[in-house]
């Protein structure tokens, strides 16, 4: 990591430290000298903070100790990352921790946040088409409507900045690390746990075949899904991967085992889909064919840590589909040593936006054409927003795409952003070298440096993008308004209906519009992002349009095993 990036992490712990004896030393000094009460009373702020601050010393300890023996692919960023979230928690709540925060308000903090952004979808949406028929039959009135839209646009980047303040000094920030850090890692022990059984020979298993005839994306979530079966029947998942058609040699060439002692599929009993509590092993066909459906298949949540994860993620479902590629996607040394060689060689640091252009076999099939001047937009108004408090020094962007035309034209009309891609990795993505070693590789790159950016933009019809999102959330404690998507709305394929509970009754103003009744469940169809969306009423079996911000997701909760054995 070289002797200066030492040097300035020692010389931040100082401060810290530093920051720490001022703040305990003026919790004792602050107020009248012979106010023995309220002598007292500082006494116990500073040593309940000082008590704090050991933990996060403690964290910040095991970072070091982890960076030090770690040799994974992302060490060097991930440990930047986090000693820089460390020491902003110390910086940020010293003498500002409340504790934990209810339901409630994290709920509401996020509700106000998403509505601003639907209001804007609105506005900017209703202006816009103003202005366009303006220009076509009242010129005169098309620059007021841009100067209406310009102004607007700053309200909202302000509004926006509010929230995000409030969020970072109402003492909460502290319990938000360590509730996504105490959290991920009681999902990766409990599967741990059930990969690892004690004796394989008699262990129940679920075995599932990678063979979907699907792109890499599809078949990363092909074996989360069967993952998930496992965990949900207390079974240690068997990955058959020979002939895997982007590797024959299969999975654990690319990436490791996903278990250490348990490997096989051999067992007394065998049996297909759904089988019984009796049978050793257990067969799954791909999710489309799954027959019958269990409740647990996404977008359903565990119960026993639905009430934790609905406080702390905006978006529960990415979290958890995220904690499985977290366990899965643990790279060999040679996959390691491709993904490092790939970030040096294209220069990736923050701060970036990663963008993913699909064209190829989708545009025209499953997903519209968009031009590049429509990412760019909204590249463009995540770091208008980011500037309204920091400095950037220069915007950078990775492009990741399966036509390499598409990172030549970013760079040529876009010169006074830093553009990074690899034309390459774009060139062997295309469907007749799809299925290959170097095209496999650049897929994993792709996704890797998508997850890393800080904010992505993309279309969430490409399960690449989708993938990137769901492992963006393990780098975060919520990570689920990092994106802008240019068509759907996040989903999981084959998944389970997408209900939203409607808050707010809604009259129809045209035939398009439907009739709303506060409970009313609506299974949303997508978000047209314009302030409106679209789904069906439950109750009245109406299809059509509604204003966005009316509703609510619903969250689906399932029992599953608790894993009492892992503590």
């Amino acid at each position: 990591m070289g002797l200066n990036t030492w040097v300035r992490v020692l010389i931040a712990f100082i401060s810290v430290w530093v920051i720490l004896v001022l703040i305990f030393y003026s919790k004792l000094n602050t107020g009248g000298a012979n106010d023995t009460e309220d002598a007292f009373r500082r006494l116990n702020q500073a040593l309940s903070y000082l008590e704090k601050s050991k933990q996060v010393d403690q964290e910040l300890r095991t970072l070091i100790d982890e960076y030090i023996s770690d040799t994974s692919y992302n060490r060097k960023q991930k440990f930047v990352d986090e000693l820089g979230n460390k020491l902003q928690i110390q910086g940020a709540g010293a003498g500002h921790f409340k504790g934990v925060p209810s339901l409630e308000y994290e709920q509401l903090r996020r509700r106000v946040y998403s509505n601003t952004q639907e209001l804007w979808n609105f506005l900017n949406s209703e202006v816009i088409k103003a202005a366009k028929i303006g220009r076509k039959n009242s010129p005169e009135i098309a620059p007021p409507l841009d100067a209406l839209l310009s102004l607007a646009s700053e309200h909202k980047r302000s509004l926006l900045n509010d929230i995000n303040q409030m969020r970072a000094s109402d003492g909460y920030e502290f319990w938000r690390y360590k509730e996504s850090k105490d959290l991920s890692d009681l999902v990766q022990r409990r599967l741990n746990y059930l990969q690892n059984p004690e004796d394989c020979s008699t262990a129940r298993k679920l075995v599932c075949r990678l063979n979907k005839g699907c792109g890499y994306g599809c078949q990363l979530h092909h074996v989360v899904y069967c993952f998930i079966m496992a965990y949900a029947t207390e079974r240690t998942l068997i990955l058959k991967s020979k002939g895997w058609r982007y590797h024959k040699a299969g999975w654990e060439e690319v990436f490791q085992p996903i278990s250490d002692t348990c490997l096989d599929a051999n067992g007394a009993t065998h049996a297909s889909w759904p089988g019984t509590t009796e049978t050793q092993v257990l067969t799954v066909p791909i999710i489309d064919s799954l027959n019958p459906r269990p409740p647990y298949l996404p977008l359903a949540i565990p119960a026993d840590l639905a009430p934790r994860l609905m406080k702390l993620h905006g978006d529960p479902i990415v979290w958890w589909i995220g904690q499985f590629l977290k366990y899965l996607l643990k790279p060999t040394g040679e996959t390691r040593q491709m993904l490092e060689n790939g970030m040096e060689k294209l220069g990736f640091r923050k701060p970036i936006v990663g963008v993913h252009v699909r064209r190829t076999d989708k545009v025209g099939t499953e997903a519209a054409f968009h031009g590049i001047e429509e990412y760019m937009m909204a590249v463009d108004d995540y770091y208008n927003q980011v500037e309204m408090t920091e400095a950037i020094d220069k915007r950078r962007v990775f492009i990741a795409s399966d036509d390499p035309k598409v990172i030549d034209e970013a760079k040529s009309k876009y010169p006074h952003y830093e553009i990074i891609g690899d034309p390459d990795v774009a060139k062997v993505a295309a469907v007749s070298t799809r299925y290959t070693d170097s095209s496999l590789n650049g897929i994993i790159l792709d996704i890797h440096l998508l997850s890393l950016s800080d904010y992505l933009v993309c279309t969430f019809s490409s399960q690449v993008c989708r993938v990137a999102y769901e492992i963006m959330q393990t780098l975060y404690p919520d990570a689920s308004g990092r994106f802008k998507s240019l068509d759907d709305i996040y989903y999981y394929g084959g998944q389970n209906a997408h209900n939203r509970e409607v808050v707010l009754a809604h009259n129809p103003k045209n035939h398009d519009e439907i009739h709303m009744r506060k409970g009313d469940l609506v299974g949303v169809a997508g978000n047209h992002w314009n302030g409106y969306s679209k789904g069906k009423n439950s109750r009245t079996s109406q299809v059509g349009l509604f204003p966005s911000f009316k509703v609510n997701d619903k969250i689906e909760v399932v029992d599953l095993p608790k894993y009492p054995k892992v503590k």
